[in-house]
């Protein structure tokens, strides 16, 4: 079953982990699709993707068919609204996962059952996996270790 990748492609342009192109006169936009090639991001070629820019691209066209991804310009509306769009029109919303750190974005699209990705958790997903394996790997107290920190507490303010 391939997945159906829609990115908030200033999102991930801005952010502070995207490598600004080595190429200056290159679009933003051909850059981001150069990164997602080149570090593979949306796993396999057979993934749909989807790069929602707000505004009118350079030509004035709504559409640019990249080799590894489809850019659309949001034109009058914003990107946000047509992400939006398009995962209310998706038939199967569990396959799709929306990249955006937009979180009324994330909140939309969970409701409606698509997977939501944080920018950072796109971009590095392995740093992501281990900051998570060192959130799961912190000792919890047991029961009895916070009844004696209760006591010792209730003993310090009750004096």
């Amino acid at each position: 079953m391939s997945l159906q990748f829609i990115i908030d492609g200033y999102n991930v342009i801005r952010h502070p982990e995207f490598p600004a192109s080595h190429s200056p006169k290159a679009a933003p936009y051909q850059a981001l699709l150069e990164y997602l090639k080149l570090k593979r991001l949306c796993g396999s070629p057979k993934n749909r993707v989807i790069v929602v820019l707000d505004g009118y691209p350079p030509g004035g066209e709504g559409r640019v068919n990249g080799t590894i991804a489809e850019i659309i310009f949001s034109g009058e509306e914003t990107a946000d609204e047509r992400i939006k769009r398009l995962v209310e029109r998706s038939l199967q919303p569990r396959n799709i996962a929306v990249v955006s750190d937009d979180k009324e974005i994330r909140f939309f699209v969970q409701a409606k059952g698509a997977k939501a990705l944080g920018v950072e958790e796109f971009i590095n997903p392995r740093r992501t996996a281990v900051n998570r394996k060192e959130e799961i790997a912190k000792p919890e107290l047991t029961g009895e270790q916070v009844s004696l920190i209760n006591q010792e507490l209730k003993d310090l303010w009750l004096k």
